[in-house]
């Protein structure tokens, strides 16, 4: 069975950290069923306890009404096993760090634990999208899904394809995305990076030897980022907040 978007409807994710708790709760607010996998019980049950605060947030905002957000806590499951969150999923999406050994092996466990149609996606910023899909049998149905940091607050979302990825796989993702209220953006080679962090690899290392070279302090090249650029983080900001290691991938 080829999998479109209109029929997609369970989702698993695959790690429970920020990336992954914030995916699951977008997803769910969206009104999909979704479960997310992590390796146990204490770190499932912090991040729901993480997505209930965000979801009060919203309601205190008066973004979204109390009900809404009991529904979409409601729609969220976790669990420590492939095999019973992956049975009946349309979608896989791994959220856990950026090891490619440790990515190769969640898709190649998910690939033995989803049905045949379901797509198995990433949300790596850097790492091959083919070389996850060679862990598969299904490398047609492999892509990347790489949101921003917080994924419910950031509107970009890289569908990155793969040497085998199918067109009807980057369709439903693209469709995925939009649905969610982001915007999408075709990644059509599998380039280490993709387009944002390729793109701020060279900015990031620019800001860096400008200011080891003593030209400019920490602060001002911040400055000059938010106040002419737009960012709404400076270059040293940003690399904080997602970590140095993450920033240098």
């Amino acid at each position: 069975m080829t999998l479109t978007f209109e029929r997609l409807k369970k989702v698993a994710i695959v790690g429970s950290g920020s990336m992954g708790h914030g995916i699951a709760e977008m997803l769910a607010m969206t009104g999909y069923e979704v479960t997310m996998i992590d390796v146990n019980d204490e770190l499932l049950q912090k991040a729901k306890e993480k997505i209930k605060w965000s979801l009060d947030k919203f309601v205190e905002k008066k973004r979204i009404r109390k009900e809404d957000a009991d529904a979409t806590l409601a729609r969220i499951k976790t669990s420590t096993s492939y095999e019973e969150a992956a049975k009946d999923i349309d979608l896989a999406i791994e959220a856990v760090p950026e090891n490619m050994d440790l990515k190769r092996k969640v898709f190649s466990t998910l690939d033995s634990a989803a049905p045949s149609h379901a797509i198995l996606a990433s949300n790596t910023s850097t790492l091959s999208i083919t070389g996850m899909g060679k862990a598969t049998k299904r490398p047609d149905k492999v892509a990347g899904m790489h949101f921003f940091n917080p994924p419910i607050m950031m509107a970009l979302v890289e569908v990155i394809k793969s040497d085998s990825t199918s067109q009807e796989t980057v369709n439903t993702l693209f469709e995925l995305a939009k649905k969610l209220g982001k915007t999408p953006i075709i990644v059509r080679k599998d380039v280490r990076g993709f387009i944002v962090n390729r793109v701020l690899g060279s900015v990031f290392n620019e800001a860096f030897w400008t200011f080891q070279r003593g030209e400019v302090t920490k602060e001002g090249i911040d400055a000059s980022v938010k106040y002419t650029g737009g960012f709404p983080m400076g270059w040293f900001e940003l690399a904080d907040f997602v970590g140095l290691d993450r920033s240098e991938e």
